[in-house]
């Protein structure tokens, strides 16, 4: 039996394991990685951000999945659907996103784990999903472009009041 929960070509998508911790740490303490979020996370954050992604999925069948490149087995990062429930006028919502390790960036992994996700989420019967990022994020956005998602709106996220510089958002769309 496979480990993973569905694959790609290159990429197995799997629920964490307490040894991702430190793989998954290092991606989310890089400043460079972190540039369009609030701060870099610590181990702790990233503990709690594992937690709460096995709880997501217990609950909903979903969560921003591990991600293992299948050639070698190293953790690209995380590719996956998440609940959104900050306030604005579009949530709840099943949200599509993905943070990958800076050595992987530029190869293709997050726009073919990001197509994957959304061909799991018609699997689940989601009938639609959201993807968001920060309007200067142009890699994110052009990612959601290429799975075929559309443009929605421009807004400004309520849970990102304190940096402004990141608060401004890009929201795309895609009925499954």
């Amino acid at each position: 039996m496979s480990a993973y929960l569905f694959t790609t070509p290159r990429l197995g998508f799997r629920r964490w394991q307490a040894s991702d911790l430190e793989a998954f740490t290092a991606i989310n303490s890089d400043p460079v990685v972190m540039h369009f979020f609030q701060r870099p996370l610590t181990k702790e954050d990233t503990l709690a951000m594992m937690e709460r992604m096995e709880c997501l999925y217990e609950e909903k069948e979903f969560c921003y999945f591990a991600v293992d490149i299948l050639e070698s087995r190293a953790l690209l990062g995380t590719i996956g659907l998440g609940w959104k429930t900050f306030e604005a006028d579009f949530t709840p919502t099943v949200d599509l996103g993905y943070r990958i390790g800076k050595t992987w960036w530029n190869q293709g992994f997050s726009t073919e784990g990001a197509a994957a996700c959304l061909d799991y989420a018609r699997q689940l019967q989601i009938p639609k999903v959201v993807s968001m990022a920060s309007i200067g994020n142009l890699a994110s956005i052009q990612i959601m472009k290429k799975i075929g998602m559309q443009y929605w709106k421009d807004f400004d996220h309520s849970e990102l009041q304190e940096h402004p510089e990141i608060q401004r958002c890009s929201l795309y769309h895609i009925k499954l």
